[in-house]
């Protein structure tokens, strides 16, 4: 027998996988996507710091204090959540400063505590020293310092990053009085080497463990100097951050100093300061760069299409595109104008022969749309402009089709009764050209059919040759043309047709 649980495990282990797999995408995408990074904006970060300058049982020390106003502003101007700046404490003071900041890093993300001052070490123990420590015995370091463990437990409750930065590994005046309770106890200048227990924790020395560091000739300690320069760069890992210290105190001290880190971090970016996010992109009104115009002129796609709308949109990418579209149009031809000669031919009456049987045209003349004062000014003075300028383009080409298009997207309702003669003179208004071609029997409900015999004064092909005449004028509009061949007209039916082409021309 197979068991079943066995046989289910690789499933299960799969599915497992998969799902760990989804989640960490997931939080990938959290991360790297605007709302992570403004998550990452809005964490919490605290910081204490501390300047001791005025030892009272040793010589004044000059930056410490200057350091650590400098390092405090620093850390406001990066957006950290609260920093709590504190100078030359006395040893209880700073006990308590300690203290209640381990109550300030709960619930933060990064907790930063710096330190400028004297520090010491005292039998592998790191100890940073109060302004009214006496010091007089190795043995006084416990009662009189305030150890660098306490420090590195104060600041456990942060959750991603926990950084403590010691400037305080300055020539210490203390150990040559020191006097040593026990013979094999050690005293350093400066501070030991240091292991921090808990993960994502980071000691930086100012100097290497059992060296000295310099406090400075000018208003900073060449750390604090290096420190203010690059800790807080916006997406800058903490571990590059304080590498370029490193290096900017090594070089500015020909070699003297040399800042050291210790303690690790995970394989991810961690910095003090995100990295601000890419403003997004604005979404505009695809109108208002001229793209239904463009799209219009190339749907008509002549000559003064094209120039219509560059003379309303000169610049741009659709300019450009326009003006490429009008190099690969030919050169329109010369309009040309109708003689005589290119007028239908009329055919005599032959004695004998019986007239074609009459054609009924049905013929529809829609009632103009009387436009009201108040809703011509609610339209804009652009939209009118726009669709004006469209009317002039339609009016050249002269095809039906664009025209009931326009006619149906017409904004500027003051325009409706040129587009609705316009549209009758093409014939397709009333039907009249469909007509010719296929006769209907069947009139509109709307409007009452005109049936017009066209047998008893003229034949059949008579009216095609006009009808084919006017066809060819409408193709190359020209107002003298078209009043000649109005005045020699002899198909009644088309009479309509033509008066309202040469309405439609006379308005132009």
């Amino acid at each position: 027998m197979i068991d079943e649980r066995a046989a289910s495990r690789p499933a299960s282990r799969a599915q497992s996988t998969t799902g760990w797999l989804l989640r960490v995408l997931a939080l990938a995408c959290s991360i790297l996507s605007p709302a992570g990074l403004e998550a990452q904006a809005s964490e919490r970060r605290v910081a204490l710091v501390i300047g001791n300058s005025a030892y009272r049982n040793a010589p004044v020390l000059s930056n410490p204090v200057r350091d650590a106003s400098s390092v405090a502003e620093m850390f406001k101007k990066a957006g950290f959540t609260k920093v709590e700046l504190k100078q030359d404490l006395e040893s209880l003071e700073l006990k308590r400063a300690i203290r209640a900041f381990l109550g300030t890093a709960k619930d933060s993300e990064i907790a930063v505590v710096f330190f400028a001052g004297h520090g010491i070490e005292v039998n592998g123990a790191n100890y940073i020293i109060p302004v009214d420590a006496r010091l007089k015995t190795d043995f006084d370091a416990e009662d009189e310092g305030v150890l660098l463990e306490r420090i590195i437990r104060a600041v456990e409750p942060a959750r991603r990053l926990r950084l403590i930065i010691l400037d305080a590994c300055r020539d210490n005046p203390f150990i040559p009085q020191m006097q040593r309770t026990v013979s094999l106890r050690g005293i350093t200048a400066g501070l030991g080497k240091v292991e921090p227990a808990a993960s994502d924790t980071l000691v930086a020395y100012a100097a290497r463990a059992g060296s000295v560091a310099d406090d400075g000739q000018t208003d900073h300690s060449p750390f604090t100097t290096a420190l203010l320069k690059h800790l807080t760069t916006p997406g800058l890992d903490i571990r590059v951050a304080l590498g370029r210290v490193r290096d900017d105190v090594v070089r500015d001290t020909g070699g003297k100093q040399e800042p050291f880190v210790y303690g690790s971090l995970g394989g991810s970016t961690v910095s003090l300061v995100p990295e601000k996010p890419a403003p997004a992109v604005l979404q505009t009104d695809p109108s208002a760069d001229g793209s239904r115009d463009y799209m219009l002129a190339d749907r008509i796609g002549t000559r003064d299409a094209w120039n219509y709308f560059l003379r309303a949109h000169p610049t741009g990418f659709l300019a450009d595109l326009a003006r490429a579209q009008l190099q690969k149009l030919p050169d329109d031809p010369a309009p040309a104008v109708a003689t005589r000669a290119d007028l239908p031919k009329v055919t005599p009456k032959r004695p004998g022969v019986e007239p074609a049987p009459a054609v009924k045209v049905e013929a529809r003349r829609h009632d103009p749309v009387e436009v009201k004062p108040e809703v011509a000014q609610v339209v804009p003075r652009s939209a009118c402009e726009r669709d004006r300028e469209t009317l002039a383009m339609l009016r050249d080409r002269q095809v039906a089709e664009e025209i009931a298009a326009f006619a149906r997207d017409l904004t500027c309702e003051a325009l409706r009764p040129q587009v609705t003669r316009l549209l009758e003179s093409t014939g397709s208004s009333d039907g009249a050209k469909a007509s010719l071609a296929a006769p209907s029997t069947k009139p509109t409900t709307s409007t009452p059919a005109v049936a017009v015999s066209l047998g008893s004064d003229r034949s059949a092909p008579s009216c095609e040759d006009e009808a084919k005449a006017l066809t060819r004028l409408r193709s190359a509009p020209n107002l003298t043309a078209v009043e000649t061949f109005e005045r020699n007209l002899t198909c009644k039916a088309l009479k309509p047709q033509v008066s309202r082409l040469r309405e439609s021309l006379q308005e132009n």
